[in-house]
């Protein structure tokens, strides 16, 4: 199916070598029953090989369709096998912003086999599938949130998005991160596997006894979490989090195009031919093309400009 042109995104890319990489938007909308099955047995082929005997029965997980209609699936196989190596399941999730409804994507769950780790699979899971995401919504700005206790991704998500708190530096919590904040913990815990006793620290964005709610299995103690490689990052999750209570970092940001700029410069460099086409690419859209396009389309806002359809 042709990713430009389909309702729903369901396209597969190269992912590395020897390895393809299948994205599909809403499966429970845009797939047949059979090839949703499929796809579902194998994330949990992947799950097994991570978790062993253990489960996980929030998300994806459940196999509930209303919460396979709001997710995007990204799982990574093996060329010469088939055989599934790696997923991500991001999730859409409906907030008020501005008097308007929004999407927030939330970063979701990932996971990758042990004989698959250590390739950069995460530049894939994670960005990749935000890029394409971005750029079917015309590359309007588009709020991402994730939860994690985990240093690496604490220190992915700050690096790679834009406006991200807590995790960037400069970036403090305006009224916009407390507002999505506070209508994600209130409305779409559930989501991600947080149960309904669980509190959150609001001036922190800390998530408190978080694992409560079908991702018990997830729970790390602090030596056991993935580190950054910059180790402010594993420093503010040591003084910010109660591993032996579990709790978790709420992240918010951005996807825009200076978050894609980014993502495309760290899998395709500057000096070759493929990066600096992008970065003309790039530099056209926000430029030129994006103003006319987000004008002629009447069915969004445009701020104070265009306000929305009515």
């Amino acid at each position: 199916m042709n990713a430009a042109t389909a309702r729903y995104i369901d396209t597969t890319l190269p992912a590395g070598r020897g390895l393809r990489s299948r994205i599909v938007e809403r499966p429970a909308l845009s797939l047949e029953p059979d090839d949703l099955a499929r796809m579902i047995a194998d994330i949990r082929a992947v799950a097994r090989t991570t978790l062993g005997e253990n489960e996980l029965t929030y998300g994806v997980f459940s196999g509930d369709r209303e919460t396979l209609s709001r997710t995007v699936l990204t799982v990574v196989y093996d060329t010469a096998s088939a055989e599934p190596v790696a997923f991500n399941a991001l999730a859409l999730l409906r907030v008020s912003l501005g008097g308007r409804e929004i999407e927030v994507l939330h970063l979701g769950l990932v996971m990758t086999a042990p004989k698959a780790r250590g390739g950069g699979l995460s530049a894939v899971l994670y960005g990749l599938t935000c890029v394409l995401l971005f750029v079917r919504r015309q590359c309007r700005p588009l709020w991402i949130s994730s939860v994690t206790q985990v240093p690496a991704v604490v220190g992915m998500v700050a690096e790679t998005f834009s406006d991200v708190h807590p995790g960037q530096p400069a970036t403090r919590a305006s009224f916009q991160h407390r507002l999505v904040a506070r209508q994600i913990m209130r409305h779409w815990r559930h989501a991600f596997g947080v149960g309904p006793e669980a509190g959150f620290d609001e001036e922190r964005f800390v998530i408190t006894d978080a694992y409560t709610g079908g991702s018990d299995n997830l729970k790390k103690t602090f030596d056991q979490a993935a580190k950054h490689r910059d180790p402010r990052y594993g420093e503010l999750c040591r003084l910010q989090l109660d591993y032996g209570r579990g709790d978790d970092l709420l992240q918010l940001g951005r996807i825009d195009m200076r978050a894609a700029a980014r993502y495309l410069a760290k899998v395709a460099p500057p000096a070759s031919v493929t990066g600096l086409v992008g970065r003309l690419a790039l530099m056209l859209a926000q430029g030129a093309v994006l103003p006319l396009i987000h004008w002629l389309d009447d069915t969004q806002s445009w701020g104070s400009l265009r306000p929305w359809k009515h």
